[in-house]
């Protein structure tokens, strides 16, 4: 079996001469289970945008459009101490699978990509990337799948029955899935969630209740616009929950500072943060991920 590429720029030469070294890289690559130990804490990087054309972060339009640059930054991010894994696209961990990057990482795939970005069939959520036989192959660790119900907006309920499916699919192959919900409505034609309390807490209790059995559901959830209402909204499962990280904006510091207060409730077992730590304000990606690890 070949060696992993050595260079982002090798990825092309790799790519198009040995297709089939991305499953050597797989089937080689060193395994970790999802928690290391009792009350064990969870940091993934989330870099799964660009795959419903989700590729702007604060007023820069592109940010994510550089494979390249995305890749180099998400190498320098899981190379930190304390990060975990990856929530990605089939490409991109395929690129990082070739890169080496993966090894004693949980490995998250992105299962449902087909809500793209600005879409009139947005919230028809189609699942059109990673399957759970297409985890299982890979070896990986985990899926995640994203939930936006609008009341008024029949492809929700496709969404809806869909997501059931796939957590009874992960569930048979004993895979955890990281199921994100949100209530959310079109505000001039974009669609916007509601994070508010009742909201949040009511998104929670309809994800926590799909398919069959929700022995290997875990959440993924984000912090109330008011955090202190985090301590009530949680109480509406007794689901493992991971913090989603959003949108930082200007402020990181206040950002840090509601999930540190929410890491503490006794639900939550950790932070999947993308693009405020890939693309934080003033660039540091090292230090934007070593703050998040601090929490």
């Amino acid at each position: 079996m070949s060696a992993a590429a050595v260079s982002v720029s090798e990825l092309v030469r790799l790519r198009a001469e040995r297709p089939e070294a991305v499953a050597e890289a797989a089937a080689r690559r060193k395994r970790r289970p999802l928690l290391r130990t009792t009350g064990d804490r969870l940091v993934i990087i989330a870099a799964d945008h660009p795959a419903r054309g989700a590729l702007a972060v604060g007023d820069r339009a592109l940010a994510m459009a550089n494979r390249f640059e995305l890749l180099e930054r998400l190498c320098l991010a899981l190379s930190r101490p304390g990060v975990d894994g990856v929530l990605a696209s089939a490409d991109v961990l395929d690129d990082l699978l070739l890169l080496g990057a993966l090894e004693d990482k949980v490995v998250m795939g992105s299962m449902n990509r087909g809500g793209l970005a600005g879409a009139a069939f947005e919230l028809d959520d189609r699942f059109t990337g990673h399957r759970p036989e297409d985890l299982v192959r890979h070896g990986f660790d985990a899926g995640k799948l994203l939930l936006r119900i609008d009341h008024d907006d029949p492809g929700s309920l496709d969404t809806l029955h869909s997501a059931a499916r796939a957590i009874d699919a992960m569930a048979a192959h004993r895979l955890p899935v990281f199921v994100e919900p949100f209530l959310c409505r079109r505000v001039d034609g974009r669609l916007r969630n509601d994070l508010g309390a009742a909201a949040v807490a009511t998104s929670i209790a309809i994800a926590s209740g799909l398919a069959g059995t929700s022995a290997y559901t875990w959440l993924k959830v984000p912090v109330t616009e008011n955090p202190d209402d985090m301590g009530r909204v949680m109480e509406a499962s007794t689901l493992p929950a991971v913090l989603l990280g959003g949108e930082v904006g200007g402020d990181p510091e206040a950002a840090y500072e509601k999930w540190r207060t929410a890491l503490r409730l006794p639900t939550v077992r950790g932070l999947v943060v993308g693009r405020s730590l890939l693309y934080p304000v003033g660039g540091d990606v090292a230090r934007a991920v070593d703050t998040a690890v601090s929490l």
